[in-house]
Parts: C-alpha cells; sequence; structure tokens
C-alpha cells in the first residue's frame, strides 16, 4: 500500500494544480507563476542530484565499480531520450508560437498539454526506478527516500496542472472540462513509475544506469523548459527565489527522510 500511495503522489499534485480552475477566475498571477517555475526547478535540480545520481554512484561504489561511468552513461542517454520524445511528438511550449516536433494541424492547447505531459514522463521514471531500488532491497535507497522524492516532484507539478487547466478555462472550456484535462496530463507519472519498477525488477545490474538515466531526463526538463520559462518577460528575480527555495527543501527532505 505504501508503494501505491507513493507512486500516486505525484499525481495528487498535477490534480491540486488543475483543481486552480474552480478557485481561481483567470491565469495565475504572472509573479506567482514565475516563482512557481523557479520552485518547480529547484525541487527537480535536488532531486537529480540526491534523489538519483549520488545513490546510483553509491551502488557502484558498493559493488567495487567504476564510480562515474554508470552516471555519465545514463545521464547522457536520459537527456537524449527527452531530445528525441520532443522532436518526434508535436508539442508547443507556453509563451511560445513555435511548434517543437513534426508538423501537426491538432489544436494549440492540444499542444501545451502534449507539452507538459511529454515532460512529465521522467517524473514518473525517477519514482518508478527509486521504489524499484528499495523493493529489491538495494542499501543505498531507502523508501523515505523515495517519499521525499515523490513529495518533491508533487511539490512541483503543481504549477503545472495549473498551467494546463487555467488557460482552457480562459478559453471558454467549461470549468470541469478544464479540470479534467490538467489532471489527465499528469496520468503518465503513475503509469510510467509502474512500467518503470516492473521492468527495473528485472535488470538489477543496470539499477545504476536507469537512476542517472531518470535524473538525465529530469534536467533537461529544467534546462529545456522551466527554466527559459521562468525567464521571460518581467519579474526573473522571482524564478531565481524559487530555484533557491524548491532546492534547498528539496535536499532537506531528501536528507532528512532519506
Amino acid at each position: 500500500m505504501n508503494i501505491v500511495i507513493t507512486v500516486l503522489i505525484p499525481f495528487i499534485g498535477t490534480v491540486l494544480g488543475a483543481a486552480c480552475v474552480y478557485l481561481l477566475k483567470d491565469n495565475l498571477n504572472n509573479k506567482l507563476e514565475k516563482f512557481l517555475l523557479g520552485f518547480a526547478s529547484g525541487v527537480m535540480l535536488a532531486a537529480s542530484i540526491w534523489s538519483l545520481l549520488i545513490p546510483a554512484m553509491d551502488m557502484v561504489e558498493e559493488s567495487g565499480g567504476i564510480v562515474w561511468l554508470p552516471a555519465s552513461v545514463g545521464f547522457v542517454l536520459g537527456v537524449l531520450f527527452l531530445l528525441l520524445l520532443d522532436y518526434i511528438i508535436p508539442h508547443l511550449h507556453k509563451d511560445s508560437v513555435h511548434q517543437e516536433g513534426p508538423k501537426s494541424k491538432i489544436s494549440k492547447l492540444t499542444k501545451l498539454t502534449l507539452a507538459v505531459t511529454l515532460h512529465n514522463i521522467p517524473e514518473g521514471m525517477a519514482v518508478g526506478v527509486v521504489l524499484a531500488g528499495v523493493m529489491m532491497g538495494d542499501a543505498t535507497i531507502t523508501f523515505m527516500g523515495a517519499l521525499a522524492l515523490s513529495i518533491g516532484i508533487a511539490l512541483q507539478n503543481f504549477p503545472e496542472g495549473a498551467v494546463i487547466s487555467m488557460p482552457l478555462k480562459v478559453a471558454g472550456k467549461s470549468k470541469n472540462k478544464a479540470f479534467l484535462a490538467g489532471a489527465l496530463s499528469g496520468i503518465v507519472e503513475p503509469i510510467g513509475a509502474v512500467i518503470t519498477i516492473f521492468f527495473a525488477s528485472f535488470v538489477t545490474p543496470i539499477l545504476p544506469y536507469l537512476l542517472s538515466f531518470a535524473a538525465g531526463s529530469m534536467i533537461y526538463v529544467v534546462v529545456e523548459e522551466l527554466i527559459p520559462d521562468s525567464h521571460t518577460g518581467d519579474h526573473s528575480n522571482l524564478s531565481v527565489i524559487g530555484v533557491t527555495l524548491g532546492f534547498v527543501l528539496m535536499m532537506i527532505l531528501d536528507i532528512t527522510l532519506g
């Protein structure tokens, strides 16, 4: 039951963010959005280091391997994986007029939803691979560490749910439809986590590579989307504050609970 709850926590964060359609009349305040984007970046940066890369290197060190090799290879492959998805899936980032991926006639809002959904994939993988390590009894990974990662991702998922649902409401969709679209953008996370847990249980020797792969994928999202979005227009200083607080909070969560 604890495993199931941990898998669902990030999705719950997205659902709560999507629920903003019932509480707010318009889009998120620009200053608040900048702060939340920065906060999400800080959380993901810290999670990639403390929850994924460091445990991966600790596992290799205990087995007597080359400590930096799996972390480096997995990290690069994670970045390349997200680059590939960005290339083959049509999507549109917030405040951008240029579509990425192959040409498509789907609506702008659908492309925005695909962008968020696409970048939720590595977060689900990250939770899944850490939980796989817990289930396999690896001494370098604890359930509380997995829980800290899950909570951290849920915190940064909150603004993502709102970013999808609020524009849909403003565009004329009903509150219920806007909420459903925002909530469902995060459904790939528990699905990705379950799939990763299933496959990781058969490939114990490459678990350090999978941890680092998830880290690379998450850092890609931070560098390619979250930080650029948080620095467009005014109030970019708020995103810096958000990064700082998000990084420190996630670091404290992981060290304290892990």
